[in-house]
């Protein structure tokens, strides 16, 4: 069982390699929900992640009984960069398997990196399967969470919170396979027993919680998670017996609420989180949580890798969600002025026209009529509610569907 002694021992080894990230209060946060909220941005660790301290610390630990193959792990984002990196600042050779739907900006950070990139499977166990191949063939497989030299790693975070933050009563951490709150319960229930550890899940993949409810890790079905870094079928066994003993909560969070929660953190926080970094937010605007006011609450997050064009379209889907974007459709007289007409009501309450669709050609339209459909930018519901009073009241039948 994993120890406050091994954690103590890594962070030694980390010293100087790793960062210790920045805890940050917000004033934001803390006045929104009637608590002290700081965060723990591991988003600014090398690498963009928490990954990177457990994958050094578990180099550190085998390097003298590694072959000439050196390692190999199968991720699909993070884990990947943490050993790549941490492999090649100690010239071990790495390679990395990931799935062939990775994202190209992942597999490019990887290589950076300096780990030998090989594209196998259509699915994580798929890469994992060929890493075992590899690992057969004289390289060294590395875990990604249920290892304890990876898992004591990851928790010398809880140890920086400690010394960041002596009187931290709350931390909420993302759960995907259990080594991150496994090794941060492990050091701060050890020095602050009086600490509430809470693990959050995305709902679409809430191995933990099935874990907890039926006493053993068990396979659940994962549907798609923007959240993909938490994304686990099962949890870790080493990591579930620390979670049974440690940790206080574990709640689930919705697709939407993530969505959320990375728009929020990025407009008034500056904070790129990936979506498994935003899930503690996510819990705290989700009202997931209660008795937190006036407490010192701690949101580690986790990291800040997040593909281009996933981050466009998650940030969109968060606007929506927030009430900054609505869409809706009207049909008009296919005559001269029927459109400046349209726009001059939404101009007039303010609302800023983003794109305008005009059909003329729809198979179900009468001859005379055109669809129209407009998305515009707003403040929030209550400018939605006006806009929508001010398009009933000109007479046009609007469709937000």
């Amino acid at each position: 069982m994993l120890r406050l002694e091994e954690i103590n021992q890594a962070s030694a080894i980390l010293e100087g390699i790793a960062f210790e990230t920045p805890l940050v209060y917000s004033n934001y946060l803390s006045s929104r929900f009637d608590a002290r909220v700081y965060l723990k941005l591991e988003n600014l660790q090398r690498t963009g992640s928490f990954k990177f301290r457990g994958a050094y610390h578990k180099l550190t630990r085998i390097r003298d009984t590694l072959g000439p193959k050196g390692v190999v792990a199968a991720s699909a984002g993070n884990h990947a960069q943490g050993v790549a990196h941490a492999a090649h600042l100690m010239s071990i050779p790495s390679s990395i398997v990931m799935p062939e739907w990775a994202s190209i900006s992942k597999q490019i950070a990887t290589r950076s990196y300096g780990g030998q990139v090989i594209l196998a499977g259509n699915s994580l166990t798929e890469s994992l399967d060929q890493a075992r191949t590899l690992e057969a063939e004289g390289q060294t497989f590395i875990h990604p969470y249920d290892d304890e030299d990876i898992m004591a790693g990851q928790g010398t975070i809880g140890l920086e919170i400690v010394s960041q933050l002596p009187e931290v009563e709350t931390i909420l951490i993302p759960v995907g396979g259990g080594g991150l709150i496994a090794g941060i319960a492990t050091a701060v229930k050890s020095l602050r027993p009086q600490t509430s550890i809470i693990g959050v899940q995305a709902a679409a993949c809430a191995s933990a919680i099935a874990a907890l409810r039926l006493g053993k890790p068990v396979n659940v079905p994962a549907k798609y998670s923007i959240a993909d870094g938490i994304s686990v079928k099962k949890i870790g066994q080493r990591a579930f017996a620390i979670i049974q003993r440690l940790v206080d909560d574990m709640v689930s969070v919705e697709e939407e609420e993530i969505a959320t929660a990375m728009l929020e953190l990025l407009e008034r926080k500056k904070i790129l989180a990936e979506g498994s970094g935003a899930v503690p937010l996510a819990a705290l605007t989700g009202k997931h949580l209660s008795n937190l006011r006036g407490r010192a609450v701690v949101l580690v997050i986790s990291g800040g890798n997040v593909d281009t064009h996933l981050l466009a379209r998650i940030l969109r889907k968060g606007l929506f969600k927030s009430h900054r974007i609505m869409r809706f459709s009207v049909q008009l007289r296919d005559a001269p002025g029927a459109l400046a007409n349209l726009i001059k009501v939404v101009a007039d309450c303010r609302g800023n026209i983003l794109h305008v669709y005009h059909d003329r050609l729809g198979r179900h339209l009468p001859v005379e009529l055109s669809r129209v459909e407009l998305e515009v930018e707003t403040r929030g519901a209550d400018h939605i509610e006006e806009l929508l009073n001010a398009l009933s009241a000109n007479g046009y039948e609007v469709d937000t569907r």
